[in-house]
């Protein structure tokens, strides 16, 4: 299953490619190079593939657990004066994803939609210090009874050139349901209570609405 917002690009690249085993089969007669060609080819196809895959997560629905926001692997851990929205100190958790993971950004609590803005900027590493304040991003902050409210952001990366945001104001977040998808490498952070449970540790792979980070 792939997600939609690669449909597009999946589409323009079989054709590419198809089209190129074509025109290598009918004008390049060295057979290594011939080969070589068209396996490049099949691999630029392969990537694609894997790159916009949208499998399906069985998440299990806890209001007092926030749940990974993407696969990866964590790469931040650290209490932070987060200056956009709570402006006061939150516990930073991100994961950054390698251009082979799943990049399907999933809620990682339910509740309703309070704050969601986009920012243009830089594309800088995903895992650069500055990126989280500086690259192209979104912001969305979703807030349920039980947890208190969640701020999750959307950074792109060195690669990423297109975030996708789903989140509107005053709509309703289902934990673990689609809310967007991140184009060619990037990072996720989420801005947490300073008394929450921490679940996860520093370099752990997670996968997203599935793996929980914290919990109340």
């Amino acid at each position: 299953m792939f997600h939609k917002e690669g449909h597009k690009i999946i589409i323009i690249t079989f054709v590419i490619v198809a089209a190129s085993f074509l025109l290598i089969d009918s004008f390049i007669s060295i057979y290594w190079l011939r080969t070589l060609l068209m396996i490049a080819f099949l691999v630029l196809l392969l990537l694609i593939l894997q790159f916009f895959r949208n499998p399906k997560r069985k998440t299990v629905i806890n209001n007092k657990q926030v749940i990974a926001p993407v696969d990866g692997k964590v790469v931040v851990i650290e209490e932070v004066f987060e200056k956009e929205y709570f402006k006061e100190k939150r516990l930073q958790v991100s994961v950054f994803m390698s251009p082979i993971n799943v990049h399907v950004t999933r809620y990682p609590i339910s509740g309703k939609i309070i704050f969601s803005k986009y920012h243009p900027g830089k594309y800088l590493v995903a895992w650069h210090p500055k990126a989280s304040e500086e690259n192209e991003r979104t912001s969305i902050v979703v807030e349920n009874d039980t947890y208190g409210k969640v701020l999750y952001r959307q950074i792109a990366g060195a690669l990423a050139k297109r975030i996708v945001n789903y989140a509107k104001v005053n709509e309703t977040a289902k934990q673990g349901d689609d809310a967007g998808f991140i184009k060619f490498g990037s990072r996720v952070d989420l801005f947490l209570p300073l008394d929450t449970n921490l679940k996860v540790e520093l370099n752990q792979k997670v996968r997203g609405g599935e793996t929980i980070i914290a919990e109340m």
